[in-house]
């Protein structure tokens, strides 16, 4: 495989299918994976209540990474192509290094989350972001439209 970004998009593309299968998990096991994540108690008591709320956001956020990793698995040319490739590239790789560098200020939106949580979860975006932005720098030239 040339080096045009690809590979680092691959990875990106795992990662987030990885951080997916955790999500599912969550949704699945309930309250222990909740605690254990780092997720917060009220959502693991929220769970283990049978309480709809935890499942349904889990799964969202889930479903939200599957499709991050199918834009990044289409921007290394492994699938077809989607729609506003290189935007949307863009928009993935900006929310996750945002989201790593402003923990601090959603932080407090989410008082049950721990702080261990907080600082993985971060740093865990910053190298999905990184592997996002710099993989689509490398590859930029293969995805404007005409190379469709």
């Amino acid at each position: 495989m040339r080096e045009n970004g690809n590979n680092l998009l691959v990875l990106g593309a795992i990662f987030c299918g990885v951080v997916a299968a955790v999500h599912i998990g969550c949704a699945i096991f309930g309250g222990d994976w909740y605690r254990v994540l780092g997720a917060g108690e009220q959502l693991a008591e929220m769970s283990e209540q049978g309480h709809w709320y935890p499942p349904v956001i889990t799964l969202v956020i889930a479903s939200i990474f599957i499709v991050w990793s199918l834009y990044a698995l289409s921007g290394a040319r492994k699938i077809l192509r989607l729609p506003f490739l290189r935007t949307v590239l863009c928009i993935i790789s900006a929310i996750f290094i945002f989201r790593a560098l402003a923990f601090f200020i959603i932080m407090p939106l989410f008082p049950g989350n721990s702080l261990a949580f907080w600082i993985v979860s971060s740093a865990i975006c910053f190298g999905i972001g990184a592997l996002y932005a710099i993989g689509l720098v490398r590859a930029w030239p293969h995805l404007s439209a005409k190379s469709a």
